[in-house]
């Protein structure tokens, strides 16, 4: 039937749409290894993250983490750097290394057809890295060099330094390299750190996409076989100390034309039930374009290019953080805008079409990031990594559903005061 385009077509609201988490497989390997897999999508790709509990938090030295993670693809006993990215790039596949404060993770990105080909490799650089002594003194070297350039910019600075006074600089969340930690790694520390943490370590993998197969069959002919979750990895609990001074600013370019303003708060984590409401909260303040800060600091004022607060999701604490970079003659009357828009929100009811917006940009916003395989699998991996289940997703669901402005005005009331946030500048 031809469309009527005289007709215009019926909008629905993103609030009533209804928002499924399509389920995952699991399996396990002959090693124990659980893989969680969603199977799914048009085009003929696969998706492979190995998890590792090998984050920052189980480092004794600083830096050790992130260095071991990073040259995990840079030799192993059968091949160099060049002949691992080579072997990879023959086959159009992609490996990724990231560290984290609780993991790291190793992530391959292949057609479906060639998994056969690279699977084996991935299983090489987990059990047979040799950590050249040559690739070590390239990394440093690089390091220090952009610690260098970096420090001259002050968001860098305020960045590092925020997260110092949340959390302490002896927390996995408030510690960062100084150019020194990088000079003291040595080959011993990341040989040791990678032996405990990778080769016999613990170890979970999701895979997405569209499976060959015999998927579980090579996995657990490349993956299985090898030494890992046979040794228990304790879970590291560090102290929170956060800072007793409430105030910083701080001068790190005296020709600098604009300042970097961070305002923060410890905040619970996702385990927590104001959790849910409070991303509501946040999207009405400054969580998205049409938010409250925006539009008063950036299309009234014209302080800002963009400011942006957010709902920092660790494992074992949190944070609500606003950040931006204003003008240096307006930080001040920024900051200030800022407390204002908070105290607004502790003593004025949300109209409830400004709080329908934020509701459908936020479900609407979940609908786009449950787009695809990686995209579902992704979500699957947040949650099971942060001992979360599919209850999470469909009680947050409602939650925005149903949130009133009587409750929004009552959690500003508990967490959008101004005596509770660190406030620091960086010019």
């Amino acid at each position: 039937m031809a469309v009527d385009r005289i007709v215009a077509p019926i909008i629905k609201d993103a609030i009533d749409f209804d928002i499924q988490l399509k389920p995952y497989q699991k399996f396990a390997l002959d090693n124990g290894v659980e893989v969680y897999a969603y199977e799914g999508g048009s085009q003929e790709v696969l998706l492979v993250d190995m998890v590792f509990d090998a984050g920052n938090t189980y480092e004794e030295k600083n830096w050790v983490a992130a260095a071991t993670n990073f040259l995990l693809k840079n030799g192993t006993s059968t091949k160099s750097s060049f002949e691992i990215t080579d072997a990879f790039e023959f086959y159009g596949a992609h490996l990724n290394r990231t560290c984290t404060n609780e993991t790291a993770t190793v992530t391959l990105h292949c057609l479906t057809k060639h998994f056969e080909e690279v699977i084996p490799l991935m299983g090489e650089i987990i059990s047979q890295a040799t950590f050249p002594e040559k690739e070590i003194a390239i990394l440093k070297q690089n390091q220090i060099q952009r610690l260098l350039l970096n420090l001259k910019k002050g968001d860098f600075i305020a960045n590092r330094l925020i997260d110092e006074y949340l959390f302490g600089f002896e927390h996995p969340y408030g510690k960062y390299s100084v150019e020194q930690d990088y000079k003291n790694i040595n080959r011993e520390d990341l040989v040791a750190f990678y032996d405990k943490y990778y080769k016999q370590g613990k170890c979970v993998i999701f895979i997405a996409g569209k499976f060959p197969s015999n998927i579980e069959a090579l996995l657990n002919k490349h993956i299985g076989q090898l030494a890992l979750n046979k040794k228990e990895i304790k879970e590291q609990i560090h102290p929170i100390v956060s800072a007793t001074q409430k105030k910083y600013s701080i001068v790190n370019d005296a020709a600098s034309v604009q300042g970097s303003i961070r305002l923060a708060r410890p905040f619970p984590n996702r385990h927590h039930p104001d959790f849910p409401a409070a991303q509501v909260l946040n999207n009405i303040f400054g969580g998205f374009f049409g938010s409250r800060l925006m539009s008063n600091i950036r299309e009234d004022k014209g302080y800002t290019y963009g400011i942006h607060s957010y709902l920092q999701n660790y494992k074992h604490a949190g944070a609500w953080m606003v950040s931006t970079d204003a003008g240096k003659d307006v930080c001040k009357a920024t900051i200030e805008e800022v407390y204002k828009e908070m105290k607004k929100l502790r003593e004025t009811l949300v109209e409830p079409d400004e709080l329908k917006l934020v509701k459908n940009y936020m479900l609407g916003a979940l609908l786009g990031d449950l787009d695809g395989p990686f995209q579902i699998i992704s979500r699957w991996k947040s949650y099971l990594l942060n001992d979360l289940t599919a209850d999470y997703f469909y009680n947050t669901i409602q939650v925005v559903r149903e949130v009133q402005p009587e409750q929004i005005l009552a959690l500003a009331n508990t967490y959008l005061k101004e005596e509770d946030f660190y406030e620091l500048v960086v010019y």
